[in-house]
């Protein structure tokens, strides 16, 4: 495995942070601005170069061979851009170019966040040792990632795997995405939330209204909250088990907000599992969460980012 250093960027709604990353996944140096997303596009890039300008000042910068990004979505890899949709400035913006002109030429290498953080936990994580796992993030959104056979699976855009657009529920409600009954309408936090508060659930004294509250009062036996959460599991094994019977995998790593619901989550989900991945080759599938973090986004862009540039030899996001 190379030890030279990668440079890694992760870009969101909220933030944008970058890094130095060493061939063992190590964070040697960090930056981060606030994302201005309700800016215009040039503002959005000038936070980029913000944090790059923070990272190639380090003496650490001249060991860097490549940069990895991940991006919120949608992207398309092959043409080097993003569409962030909390992003209004960025549509169809030519991240790559931008970014590499930015570093002198790097070789950059562009993913989605969810791929992301799938390469986070096949290379440090929870799919670590597994060679065909699914890697998913269930917070505002329900996001995900594919590893096939070692490697990862971006796919020509980078957003293979988005299994949050899975319709599970064929005359279900209309998602934002066009489509009916995807795992996103149905699993997100947002939609968990309102899920319990149409059937009737009240929040507490202090008003919150957020898919962890719903998950506390779940805990503590509220029936309305525990029915949201069950509904939520029920599509997620649904596009999870749909995913095992198209590609095999053998893991799915559920990350995000409303991953750290622990066993209101997983409970149902495991028993819900049993339900759908039905066949002999995917009986045995497990599901367990996730380890890697608020680091997740910048491990695997420099996954990303060391896997292309060892192509030719051994891919890092192997393990």
């Amino acid at each position: 495995m190379h030890t030279d250093l990668v440079a890694a960027l992760d870009i969101g709604g909220t933030k944008i942070a970058g890094a130095l990353v060493d061939g063992h996944g190590r964070i040697l140096l960090r930056a981060q601005r606030p994302t201005p997303a309700q800016e215009g596009g040039e503002t959005v890039m000038a936070a980029v170069d913000a944090v790059l300008g923070e990272l190639t000042v380090s003496p650490l910068w001249s060991r860097a061979t490549a940069i990895g990004i991940g991006s919120a979505g949608p992207v398309d890899a092959s043409a080097g851009t993003v569409s962030p949709v909390n992003v209004p400035g960025w549509r169809d913006y030519p991240l790559v170019e931008r970014v590499r002109a930015a570093t002198a030429g790097l070789p950059v290498e562009l993913i989605g966040d969810g791929v992301a953080i799938t390469a986070a936990e096949h290379w440090q994580g929870a799919a670590r040792g597994h060679d065909n796992a699914l890697c998913m993030v269930v917070s505002t959104g329900v996001g995900g990632g594919l590893v096939l056979g070692g490697q990862l699976h971006p796919g020509p855009t980078g957003n293979a795997g988005h299994i949050g657009h899975i319709s599970v529920e064929l005359n279900g409600d209309r998602c934002p995405c066009g489509s009916r009954g995807c795992v996103e309408r149905i699993a997100s936090g947002p939609n968990i939330a309102r899920r319990a508060i149409e059937g009737g659930w009240q929040p507490g004294v202090e008003g919150d209204t957020s898919a962890a509250a719903v998950a506390a009062a779940a805990r503590a036996g509220d029936p309305v909250a525990v029915a949201s959460f069950e509904r939520a599991a029920q599509a997620l094994a649904a596009g999870i088990a749909a995913t095992a019977t198209l590609v095999e995998i053998d893991i799915a790593v559920i990350g995000g907000g409303v991953g750290k619901a622990g066993d209101v989550l997983f409970t149902p989900l495991r028993a819900a599992l049993r339900d759908y991945a039905t066949l002999s080759f995917v009986q045995r599938l497990t599901v367990t969460p996730a380890q890697m973090g608020t680091d997740a986004g910048l491990v695997g862009a420099a996954a990303a980012a060391l896997s292309r540039r060892s192509s030719a030899t051994t891919a890092v996001v192997g393990g």
